[in-house]
C-alpha cells in the first residue's frame, strides 16, 4: 500500500478516537469544576477518554511513521468533523444544517491540502540540540500563555494544548523514524526524545481538559488550528519539508486553507451553547436538573 494512502488511513482512525475522548473529557470537564486533581484521576470516565487519547495518539504516530508533518497535521482536523455528529448523538439533537455545511466546507478545505503536502515517507529527524531548543521554547510560550486567569484563559489554554500537541508530534515522528530505520532505541536521543513526546503529550491532554470547561466549540477548534500551524512551522523549517508543485501547489494550499478556515467558523457559530443548571438558592417550583450540553466546534 502507498505511504501516503497508509498515513491518511490512520489518521482518519486517529481523527475519530481524538473526537470520541474530547466529547467526553467535555462532558466531565464541565462536571469536574469544583473537584480536584486527585477526584478527576479517580474518574473511571476520565480514565477511559485517557485511553481513547492513547489509542488516538499511538494510531497518530503511526501516521507520522508514512507521511510527513505537513500532511498528517492538517488530517487532524478531522478531529472537529467527527466531533460534530458524536456530540450532537451524545447532546439527543440533529446536526444542524449550518454544521453541515461548515462539515463539507472543512472536508473540501482539508482534500486540496493534501495534494500539496502529500510528499514522500520522511527520512530527516530531529537532533537531540533541535528537540530540546523546540521543547524549550514551546515550554516557555505554554508558560507565558497560561500564566493569566481570565475570561479567556479557556482559549488560552487551547492554543497551548494545540502547541504542546504539535511538538509532540514532531518529536513522535523522530521516535518513529530512527526505529523504522532499524538504529539503536536505547541511543541518549532516542530515549531522551520519546521521554518529551510524553511530557509534552500528557501536558496537551491536561491543558485540553481544562480548556474545554468553557464548552468543546471554540477551545476544539482553536486546539486544530494552533496544532497543524506549529507543525508544519517546525516540518518546514528543521525537517526540510516542502509543499508539491510549486506555485500551483501553494496556490491550492492557500484554496485549501481558506475552504477549510471557513468550514471551521461556520461549525463553531453553529455550535449550541451551553444550557444553563439550576441557579444557587432557593428556587420556586421545581428545578431541571443541570444539563452538560455540549458546544460542537470544529475547526480545520
Amino acid at each position: 500500500m502507498n505511504a501516503t494512502v497508509l498515513a491518511v488511513l490512520l489518521c482518519l482512525a486517529s481523527a475519530v478516537a481524538y473526537a470520541a475522548a474530547a466529547v467526553a473529557q467535555e462532558r466531565l470537564a464541565r462536571a469536574a469544576v469544583a473537584r480536584s486533581a486527585r477526584e478527576l484521576l479517580g474518574n473511571g470516565a476520565w480514565w477511559w477518554s485517557a485511553g481513547l487519547n492513547a489509542a488516538a495518539a499511538l494510531l497518530h504516530a503511526a501516521a507520522l511513521r508514512y507521511g510527513p508533518l505537513t500532511l498528517v497535521q492538517p488530517l487532524g482536523a478531522l478531529t472537529l468533523v467527527a466531533a460534530v455528529p458524536l456530540g450532537a448523538h451524545r447532546a439527543g439533537r440533529r446536526v444542524a444544517a449550518t454544521e453541515w455545511r461548515g462539515t463539507l466546507a472543512t472536508v473540501a478545505g482539508l482534500g486540496l491540502l493534501l495534494l500539496p503536502a502529500s510528499g514522500p515517507a520522511p527520512d530527516d529527524t530531529l537532533t537531540l540540540a533541535e528537540a530540546l531548543a523546540v521543547s524549550g521554547a514551546t515550554t516557555a510560550v505554554i508558560l507565558l500563555l497560561t500564566a493569566r486567569r481570565d475570561v479567556r484563559s479557556g482559549l488560552r489554554h487551547a492554543t497551548a494544548s494545540g502547541l504542546a500537541s504539535a511538538v509532540a508530534s514532531a518529536l513522535t515522528q523522530t521516535v518513529a523514524v530512527a526505529a523504522g530505520r532499524g538504529g539503536p532505541l536505547l541511543s541518549v536521543r532516542v530515549v531522551s526524545v520519546a521521554l518529551l513526546v510524553m511530557l509534552f503529550a500528557v501536558g496537551g491532554m491536561l491543558l485540553s481538559q481544562r480548556a474545554y470547561r468553557g464548552g468543546l466549540g471554540a477551545p476544539l477548534a482553536v486546539v486544530n488550528l494552533a496544532n497543524p500551524l506549529a507543525a508544519a512551522a517546525i516540518g518546514m523549517v528543521l525537517l526540510g519539508e516542502r509543499l508539491q508543485g510549486g506555485a500551483l501547489g501553494l496556490l491550492l494550499a492557500v484554496a485549501g486553507a481558506l475552504a477549510a478556515a471557513r468550514g471551521v467558523l461556520l461549525l463553531t457559530r453553529a455550535a449550541p451553547g451551553p444550557q444553563p443548571g439550576p441557579q444557587p438558592g432557593p428556587q420556586p417550583g421545581p428545578q431541571p436538573a443541570a444539563t452538560a450540553a455540549m458546544s460542537h466546534r470544529v475547526a480545520a
